[in-house]
Protein backbone atom coordinates (compact mmCIF):
# COMPACT_ATOMS: atom_id res chain seq x y z
CA UNK A 1 0.00 0.00 0.00
CA UNK A 2 1.79 3.04 -1.29
CA UNK A 3 0.92 6.17 -3.19
CA UNK A 4 1.91 7.00 -6.74
CA UNK A 5 2.84 10.51 -7.83
CA UNK A 6 2.28 11.31 -11.51
CA UNK A 7 4.32 13.52 -13.80
CA UNK A 8 2.50 16.85 -14.29
CA UNK A 9 1.77 16.37 -17.99
CA UNK A 10 -1.67 17.96 -17.43
CA UNK A 11 -2.95 20.38 -14.74
CA UNK A 12 -5.11 17.60 -13.27
CA UNK A 13 -2.08 15.36 -12.72
CA UNK A 14 0.17 17.97 -11.08
CA UNK A 15 -1.05 17.36 -7.52
CA UNK A 16 -2.61 13.93 -8.06
CA UNK A 17 -1.72 11.20 -5.55
CA UNK A 18 -3.35 7.81 -6.04
CA UNK A 19 -2.85 4.30 -4.69
CA UNK A 20 -0.50 1.90 -6.47
CA UNK A 21 -3.04 -0.92 -5.93
CA UNK A 22 -0.15 -3.31 -5.23
CA UNK A 23 -2.23 -5.43 -2.87
CA UNK A 24 -5.00 -6.09 -5.43
CA UNK A 25 -4.78 -9.68 -6.73
CA UNK A 26 -7.99 -9.88 -8.81
CA UNK A 27 -9.88 -7.36 -10.95
CA UNK A 28 -13.06 -9.42 -11.57
CA UNK A 29 -15.49 -9.56 -8.62
CA UNK A 30 -17.32 -12.70 -7.50
CA UNK A 31 -20.59 -12.61 -9.45
CA UNK A 32 -22.65 -14.43 -6.81
CA UNK A 33 -21.89 -11.69 -4.27
CA UNK A 34 -22.91 -8.73 -6.45
CA UNK A 35 -26.26 -6.94 -6.27
CA UNK A 36 -27.46 -3.90 -8.27
CA UNK A 37 -26.74 -0.51 -6.76
CA UNK A 38 -29.31 1.91 -8.14
CA UNK A 39 -28.57 5.63 -7.87
CA UNK A 40 -31.21 8.12 -6.73
CA UNK A 41 -29.42 11.39 -7.50
CA UNK A 42 -30.53 12.57 -4.06
CA UNK A 43 -34.26 12.32 -4.95
CA UNK A 44 -36.93 10.49 -2.98
CA UNK A 45 -39.82 8.40 -4.38
CA UNK A 46 -41.71 11.59 -5.25
CA UNK A 47 -38.81 12.97 -7.28
CA UNK A 48 -38.10 15.66 -4.69
CA UNK A 49 -34.46 16.43 -3.94
CA UNK A 50 -33.80 15.55 -0.30
CA UNK A 51 -29.98 15.34 -0.50
CA UNK A 52 -28.10 18.06 -2.31
CA UNK A 53 -24.83 17.77 -4.23
CA UNK A 54 -25.41 14.16 -5.30
CA UNK A 55 -25.71 12.89 -8.86
CA UNK A 56 -23.88 11.34 -11.78
CA UNK A 57 -20.91 9.12 -11.10
CA UNK A 58 -19.76 5.82 -12.50
CA UNK A 59 -22.12 2.85 -12.45
CA UNK A 60 -21.40 0.40 -9.62
CA UNK A 61 -22.42 -2.98 -8.30
CA UNK A 62 -22.66 -3.45 -4.55
CA UNK A 63 -20.48 -6.16 -3.01
CA UNK A 64 -22.23 -8.07 -0.21
CA UNK A 65 -19.89 -7.87 2.79
CA UNK A 66 -20.03 -10.32 5.71
CA UNK A 67 -20.01 -7.99 8.71
CA UNK A 68 -21.46 -10.60 11.08
CA UNK A 69 -18.76 -13.28 10.68
CA UNK A 70 -21.20 -15.81 12.15
CA UNK A 71 -19.74 -19.05 10.76
CA UNK A 72 -18.18 -20.13 14.05
CA UNK A 73 -15.83 -23.10 14.01
CA UNK A 74 -15.48 -23.05 10.21
CA UNK A 75 -12.10 -22.22 8.66
CA UNK A 76 -11.89 -20.04 5.57
CA UNK A 77 -9.04 -19.48 3.13
CA UNK A 78 -8.36 -16.09 1.55
CA UNK A 79 -8.73 -16.41 -2.22
CA UNK A 80 -8.31 -12.83 -3.47
CA UNK A 81 -7.80 -9.23 -2.31
CA UNK A 82 -10.02 -6.89 -4.34
CA UNK A 83 -10.91 -3.24 -4.89
CA UNK A 84 -14.37 -2.13 -3.77
CA UNK A 85 -15.77 1.07 -5.35
CA UNK A 86 -18.31 1.42 -2.52
CA UNK A 87 -15.80 1.85 0.34
CA UNK A 88 -12.31 3.13 1.09
CA UNK A 89 -10.98 -0.21 2.41
CA UNK A 90 -9.97 -3.24 0.35
CA UNK A 91 -12.08 -6.38 0.54
CA UNK A 92 -11.04 -10.03 0.61
CA UNK A 93 -12.87 -12.98 -0.90
CA UNK A 94 -12.74 -15.95 1.48
CA UNK A 95 -13.81 -19.54 0.75
CA UNK A 96 -15.04 -21.71 3.62
CA UNK A 97 -14.38 -25.43 3.98
CA UNK A 98 -17.84 -26.26 2.63
CA UNK A 99 -17.25 -24.12 -0.48
CA UNK A 100 -19.27 -21.07 0.53
CA UNK A 101 -17.79 -17.74 -0.57
CA UNK A 102 -18.02 -14.45 1.29
CA UNK A 103 -16.48 -10.99 1.13
CA UNK A 104 -14.92 -9.51 4.27
CA UNK A 105 -13.19 -6.19 5.00
CA UNK A 106 -9.51 -6.93 4.41
CA UNK A 107 -7.24 -6.19 7.39
CA UNK A 108 -3.81 -4.67 6.86
CA UNK A 109 -1.32 -7.43 6.06
CA UNK A 110 -3.81 -10.14 5.06
CA UNK A 111 -2.32 -12.42 2.40
CA UNK A 112 -3.82 -14.71 -0.24
CA UNK A 113 -3.82 -18.30 1.00
CA UNK A 114 -4.05 -17.31 4.66
CA UNK A 115 -6.55 -19.22 6.83
CA UNK A 116 -8.90 -17.27 9.10
CA UNK A 117 -11.38 -18.42 11.75
CA UNK A 118 -14.29 -17.12 13.81
CA UNK A 119 -15.77 -17.97 17.19
CA UNK A 120 -14.94 -19.07 20.71
CA UNK A 121 -11.45 -20.32 21.50
CA UNK A 122 -9.92 -18.97 18.27
CA UNK A 123 -6.33 -17.68 18.39
CA UNK A 124 -6.09 -13.84 18.39
CA UNK A 125 -4.32 -13.69 15.02
CA UNK A 126 -4.68 -11.31 12.09
CA UNK A 127 -8.08 -11.62 10.39
CA UNK A 128 -9.65 -13.84 13.05
CA UNK A 129 -12.92 -12.71 14.67
CA UNK A 130 -13.29 -13.24 18.42
CA UNK A 131 -15.52 -12.18 21.28
CA UNK A 132 -14.23 -9.16 23.19
CA UNK A 133 -14.03 -11.35 26.30
CA UNK A 134 -11.25 -13.42 24.67
CA UNK A 135 -9.16 -10.71 23.00
CA UNK A 136 -5.94 -9.87 24.93
CA UNK A 137 -5.77 -6.37 26.40
CA UNK A 138 -3.95 -3.83 24.24
CA UNK A 139 -4.86 -5.62 21.00
CA UNK A 140 -5.61 -3.56 17.88
CA UNK A 141 -9.04 -4.51 16.44
CA UNK A 142 -11.54 -3.39 13.81
CA UNK A 143 -15.06 -4.35 12.66
CA UNK A 144 -16.50 -4.07 16.17
CA UNK A 145 -20.11 -4.84 17.09
CA UNK A 146 -22.02 -2.56 19.48
CA UNK A 147 -24.75 -5.15 20.11
CA UNK A 148 -24.20 -8.94 20.13
CA UNK A 149 -25.04 -10.44 16.74
CA UNK A 150 -25.71 -7.04 15.16
CA UNK A 151 -22.72 -7.13 12.84
CA UNK A 152 -19.73 -4.80 12.74
CA UNK A 153 -20.50 -1.08 12.82
CA UNK A 154 -17.31 0.49 14.25
CA UNK A 155 -13.85 0.88 12.63
CA UNK A 156 -14.68 -0.23 9.09
CA UNK A 157 -13.05 2.54 7.00
CA UNK A 158 -9.56 2.49 5.49
CA UNK A 159 -6.82 2.47 8.14
CA UNK A 160 -9.29 2.51 11.05
CA UNK A 161 -8.68 0.59 14.27
CA UNK A 162 -9.64 0.55 17.93
CA UNK A 163 -7.84 -0.77 21.00
CA UNK A 164 -9.00 -2.99 23.87
CA UNK A 165 -7.98 -1.05 27.00
CA UNK A 166 -9.43 -3.14 29.84
CA UNK A 167 -12.42 -5.17 31.00
CA UNK A 168 -14.90 -4.48 33.79
CA UNK A 169 -17.45 -7.21 34.47
CA UNK A 170 -19.60 -7.74 31.40
CA UNK A 171 -18.09 -4.75 29.57
CA UNK A 172 -14.87 -4.23 27.65
CA UNK A 173 -13.35 -0.74 27.69
CA UNK A 174 -12.47 0.18 24.10
CA UNK A 175 -10.61 3.21 22.76
CA UNK A 176 -12.45 4.13 19.57
CA UNK A 177 -10.88 5.52 16.35
CA UNK A 178 -12.12 9.01 17.32
CA UNK A 179 -10.29 8.86 20.67
CA UNK A 180 -13.51 8.28 22.61
CA UNK A 181 -13.30 5.64 25.34
CA UNK A 182 -16.48 3.65 25.88
CA UNK A 183 -17.91 0.40 27.22
CA UNK A 184 -18.96 -2.41 24.88
CA UNK A 185 -20.45 -5.74 25.96
CA UNK A 186 -17.86 -8.54 25.99
CA UNK A 187 -20.37 -10.72 24.08
CA UNK A 188 -19.76 -8.55 20.99
CA UNK A 189 -17.29 -9.62 18.32
CA UNK A 190 -14.31 -7.81 16.82
CA UNK A 191 -11.68 -8.71 14.22
CA UNK A 192 -7.95 -8.64 14.94
CA UNK A 193 -5.84 -6.05 13.12
CA UNK A 194 -6.41 -2.66 11.49
CA UNK A 195 -8.31 -2.01 8.26
CA UNK A 196 -6.35 -2.09 5.01
CA UNK A 197 -5.46 0.82 2.69
CA UNK A 198 -4.23 3.09 5.46
CA UNK A 199 -2.72 5.49 2.89
CA UNK A 200 -6.21 6.42 1.68
CA UNK A 201 -6.19 9.63 3.73
CA UNK A 202 -3.07 10.81 1.86
CA UNK A 203 -4.64 10.51 -1.59
CA UNK A 204 -5.39 13.67 -3.59
CA UNK A 205 -7.80 13.64 -6.51
CA UNK A 206 -5.98 16.35 -8.47
CA UNK A 207 -9.08 17.67 -10.24
CA UNK A 208 -12.77 18.34 -9.75
CA UNK A 209 -13.73 15.80 -12.41
CA UNK A 210 -12.63 12.93 -10.20
CA UNK A 211 -15.24 13.95 -7.62
CA UNK A 212 -17.87 13.84 -10.38
CA UNK A 213 -16.84 10.26 -11.19
CA UNK A 214 -17.62 9.43 -7.56
CA UNK A 215 -21.09 10.95 -7.82
CA UNK A 216 -20.35 14.20 -5.97
CA UNK A 217 -21.63 17.43 -7.51
CA UNK A 218 -20.13 20.85 -6.71
CA UNK A 219 -20.94 22.08 -3.22
CA UNK A 220 -22.11 25.69 -2.93
CA UNK A 221 -21.03 27.79 0.07
CA UNK A 222 -23.88 29.25 2.11
CA UNK A 223 -22.22 32.68 2.24
CA UNK A 224 -22.66 33.20 -1.51
CA UNK A 225 -26.39 32.32 -1.46
CA UNK A 226 -29.34 34.65 -1.06
CA UNK A 227 -31.03 35.14 2.34
CA UNK A 228 -33.97 33.00 1.20
CA UNK A 229 -31.63 30.05 0.60
CA UNK A 230 -29.31 30.12 3.60
CA UNK A 231 -28.98 31.88 7.00
CA UNK A 232 -25.51 33.10 5.99
CA UNK A 233 -26.64 34.41 2.60
CA UNK A 234 -27.16 37.97 1.44
CA UNK A 235 -25.23 41.18 1.96
CA UNK A 236 -23.56 43.66 -0.36
CA UNK A 237 -20.51 42.44 -2.20
CA UNK A 238 -18.35 39.86 -0.48
CA UNK A 239 -19.94 40.25 2.93
CA UNK A 240 -19.24 37.48 5.41
CA UNK A 241 -22.19 35.48 6.60
CA UNK A 242 -21.95 36.25 10.31
CA UNK A 243 -21.98 33.31 12.71
CA UNK A 244 -21.18 30.06 10.81
CA UNK A 245 -24.21 27.81 10.77
CA UNK A 246 -25.91 25.14 8.70
CA UNK A 247 -28.73 25.61 6.21
CA UNK A 248 -31.23 24.75 8.96
CA UNK A 249 -29.74 27.31 11.36
CA UNK A 250 -27.67 24.99 13.59
CA UNK A 251 -24.43 26.62 14.71
CA UNK A 252 -21.21 25.01 13.51
CA UNK A 253 -17.51 25.40 14.41
CA UNK A 254 -17.72 23.70 17.80
CA UNK A 255 -21.41 23.80 18.67
CA UNK A 256 -22.29 20.43 20.21
CA UNK A 257 -25.30 18.72 18.66
CA UNK A 258 -25.26 15.44 20.60
CA UNK A 259 -28.36 14.95 22.74
CA UNK A 260 -27.76 15.06 26.50
CA UNK A 261 -30.48 12.42 26.91
CA UNK A 262 -29.04 9.96 24.39
CA UNK A 263 -29.31 6.38 25.63
CA UNK A 264 -25.68 5.47 24.85
CA UNK A 265 -24.23 8.38 26.87
CA UNK A 266 -23.96 6.12 29.91
CA UNK A 267 -21.50 3.86 28.08
CA UNK A 268 -19.08 6.67 27.22
CA UNK A 269 -16.28 7.03 29.77
CA UNK A 270 -14.31 9.75 27.98
CA UNK A 271 -15.47 11.82 25.01
CA UNK A 272 -13.47 12.08 21.84
CA UNK A 273 -10.51 14.44 21.62
CA UNK A 274 -11.32 18.14 21.28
Amino acid sequence: MALRKLNPTTPGQRFKRISTFDEITCTTPEKSLLVPNKKSGGRNNQGKMTMRYLGGGHKRNYRLIDFKRDRDGMKARVKTIEYDPNRSARIALVVYEDGQKRYIISPNGLQVGQVIETGKGVAPELGNTLFLSEIPLGTIVHNIELRPGQGAVVARGAGAYAQIVSREGKYAIVKMPSGEIRKILVACKATIGSVSNSDHQLERSGKAGRSRWLGRRPRVRGVVMNPVDHPMGGGEGRASGGQPRSRTGLLSKGFKTRSKKKHSNKYIIETRKK
